[in-house]
């Protein structure tokens, strides 16, 4: 019962971050296009780690959203009813950049084995 508890917690607050990322008006957050790809709060709600990955300037968008934790976090507050509003942990997600590098050299290597054919 907890287990699907903690779950929807961590959906309603990826959910919530995503829409709240695209008020931020800090150009490192704007101008670079954030995807929130999960969120992990803790049990006790004092910490959220919050996984996203970045098209465009990531390390502008890094320091971006350090900057705008605590307004983020004040309209996390906002929009959810919990008793406690979680600390916000950003976490850079790398897997997509990752999974489009190994199809890159699936692909040459599928390439070269056509070449050699």
């Amino acid at each position: 019962m907890a287990a699907r508890r903690q779950d929807k917690i961590n959906e309603e607050v990826a959910r919530e971050l995503t829409s709240i990322l695209r008020t931020v008006k800090d150009p490192r957050v704007s101008g670079a296009f954030i995807s929130v790809t999960g969120a992990d709060v803790s049990r006790d709600l004092s910490l959220a780690r919050v996984y996203y990955s970045v098209l465009g300037n990531a390390d502008g968008a890094d320091k971006g959203l350090a900057s705008a934790a605590g307004y983020i976090r004040s309209e996390l507050a906002a929009r959810l009813n919990l008793r406690v509003t979680p600390k916000l942990v950003f976490l850079r997600d790398d897997s997509a950049e990752r999974a489009m590098k190994i199809s890159e050299i699936l692909k040459d290597i599928d390439e070269d084995g056509n070449a050699e054919r």
